[in-house]
């Protein structure tokens, strides 16, 4: 009897550490713009994900459960991530990969944080997001990305050294993303000892800027900051190539992807940007990268951090040994690296990335590539 009551608890310890398996599908929504100006980086969200569901998928799953997606469109306008949010929990999924926009994401995180669904972004970079969620007492808000003051942190000195004495303009697109990261971005440029010789918001979704490229031409601009969208910067430096207006134009993370040269053209040639340190030259992503391309997709911008965050929801659920959201986030703060092809990451207990890491890009002849700085 005694040995037998040993090898009994021999094998409920070996039951207790064993994978726990789910017998429902897991889903995850990825929300973006799959509609509107901004759809390419939706369809970025949406190529990324389905290759990661895909991967885990074909490997057996999440503790014996496969990966389904339901796929959302918010048009990174607020109102519509709000009525995508309370569809998503109305029903009953327990995890989104999204939004995109900041704009977006911040309003639709409360809808989430209060259902105790997981929201974890592959874009949205305003600090507001997780900051607003840890001083609320979210802890399912979360954010696989950088965050516009360490993207400041990064530029702002940079500018502030390499164009000391020159004419500096930040604009910005009035946008919780856009406004956010040029705020960031003038505050470090100021403390590195250069200030702007004007700072201002421009209305989205306008076609012409030509005011605006008088002022710059006034302002004799040397170099302009832009916190905003590539449709917007690819009219303001077409519209400023027809009056011979010149200027280096640094823009953050938002042109990223093959739309800005179809906007800009020839005009876009030379344009700085500051991106996360190119994942698709990561080791980590060469098979990913891979299949994409054989798919017909250039998984350019924001396609793999989308990649990313499937991969840590299912990391997430496996060390959980649950798809309770409130644990699978807890799990993945346990300050322990997470495979994905971004590279190892770590969240801190807000949420974010501990740590990130940027390059300074630059378009040429319709391709971007990493520059030295």
């Amino acid at each position: 009897m005694k040995k037998l009551g040993i090898l009994s608890a021999a094998a409920f310890g070996l039951m207790m550490s064993a994978p726990v398996a789910f017998a429902d599908d897991i889903t995850i929504s990825v929300v973006g713009p799959m509609t509107g100006q901004l759809a390419t980086i939706g369809d970025q969200f949406k190529q990324g994900a389905q290759a990661a569901a895909d991967a885990i998928n074909a490997a057996g799953g999440v503790n014996g459960s496969q990966i389904k997606l339901d796929i959302e469109d918010d048009q990174c306008d607020p109102k519509q991530a709000v009525s995508v949010a309370n569809r998503i929990v109305a029903n009953g999924v327990k995890f989104v990969d999204g939004h995109a926009c900041s704009g977006s994401s911040i309003p639709a995180s409360a809808v989430y944080a209060e259902a105790g669904t997981l929201m974890m972004t592959p874009a949205s970079s305003n600090p507001v997001l997780t900051d607003a969620a840890a001083k609320a007492g979210w802890p399912t808000i979360m954010r696989l990305y950088t965050r516009d003051d360490a993207q400041g942190a990064f530029i702002g000195p940079w500018i502030a050294k390499k164009y000391a004495g020159k004419n500096v303009v930040i604009l910005h697109d009035k946008s919780a993303y856009g406004q956010g990261v040029a705020d960031a971005v003038k505050a470090t440029m100021n403390a590195g000892g250069l200030k702007e010789v004007d700072y201002e918001g421009i209305n989205a979704g306008e076609k012409d800027y030509s005011a605006l490229v008088t002022k710059l031409k006034e302002l004799k601009a040397d170099v302009v900051y832009f916190g905003g969208y590539h449709p917007e910067a690819g009219l303001i430096l077409r519209q400023s190539a027809e009056q011979n207006v010149k200027f280096q134009l640094i823009m953050p993370d938002s042109i990223a992807s093959p739309e800005f040269w179809q906007v800009a053209g020839p005009a876009g040639e030379g344009t700085m940007f500051v991106f996360p340190s190119d994942p698709q030259a990561k080791p980590e992503a060469k098979d990913a990268v891979a299949k994409i391309k054989a798919g017909g997709f250039t998984p350019e911008g924001f396609t793999l951090f989308s990649y990313a965050v499937i991969q840590a929801v299912a990391e997430g659920v496996k060390r959980a040994g649950t798809d309770d959201p409130a644990k699978v986030a807890e799990a993945l703060k346990d300050g322990k690296p997470i495979s994905t092809v971004v590279g190892d990451v770590i969240f801190d207990e807000k949420g974010d990335l501990k740590n990130a890491s940027y390059d300074i890009n630059q378009w040429h002849d319709g391709k971007y590539a990493p520059i030295k700085p």
